[in-house]
């Protein structure tokens, strides 16, 4: 964090200091934080995000006519399987038990909307479309997927919950790229955005 941002940050709290970021050390080295004296808890975290596609690209995906296959079990896969690597990418973060994982996607004809069904179920959010007649954007609407995550351990799991929507979410992109391509090889109409974290909890671990 750098010295201005750590000033405004700390206008409404108490002053940091270098051994509060506890990823560095005095000397500017970094360290994993020491996590093993925390009891073990049940925790769960639940992180969502969107892609944006074109709408005749979301209708084959729901369809299932891409021509490299289902595309949302592929990227069911690539979200578990990232899930479990978290610890291998993000520098410092823990390697954790991993003891459940859910993902469910939803069609937004709009793009936005509420959210609705549960973990492992897709829906169709239907709605009108956000681009209009002129634009110089293709008309386009929104996949969500939705990752939450389970652990019994010392440390959080809303990490895992955003790589495994990050990485379900490019796992959509490469098996559409193909028709998402414009006449010059450009993405107008595909972007992935609202990416965050819904909720996080942790109960004792002998909680019924």
């Amino acid at each position: 964090m750098s010295e201005d941002r750590s000033d405004a940050v700390d206008a409404d709290r108490h002053e940091s200091t270098a051994s509060d970021l506890t990823h560095t050390t005095d000397d500017g080295d970094v360290q994993m934080v020491d996590v093993g004296a925390k009891p073990d808890t049940r925790r769960r975290a639940v992180a969502v995000g969107e892609i944006r596609l074109r709408k005749s690209t979301l209708e084959a995906i729901r369809e299932d006519e891409v021509s490299k296959g289902d595309v949302l079990a592929t990227a069911r896969v690539g979200a578990i399987q990232a899930v479990k690597h978290t610890w291998e990418t993000i520098p410092m973060c823990h390697q954790i038990p991993i003891t459940n994982v859910d993902t469910a996607f939803r069609f937004l004809e709009d793009g936005a909307g509420e959210r609705g069904g549960s973990a492992g179920e897709d829906d169709v959010d239907e709605g009108s479309e956000r681009s209009e007649p002129g634009d110089s954007e293709p008309a386009s609407a929104a996949l969500e997927l939705e990752v939450t995550v389970e652990t019994t351990g010392k440390t959080g799991c809303e990490m895992e919950a955003l790589e495994g929507v990050t990485t379900g979410l490019n796992v959509v992109w490469d098996m559409v790229k193909a028709v998402e391509k414009d006449a010059d090889g450009q993405y107008p109409a595909t972007r992935i955005e609202h990416v965050r974290v819904l909720e996080k909890e942790k109960r004792s671990s002998n909680t019924k």
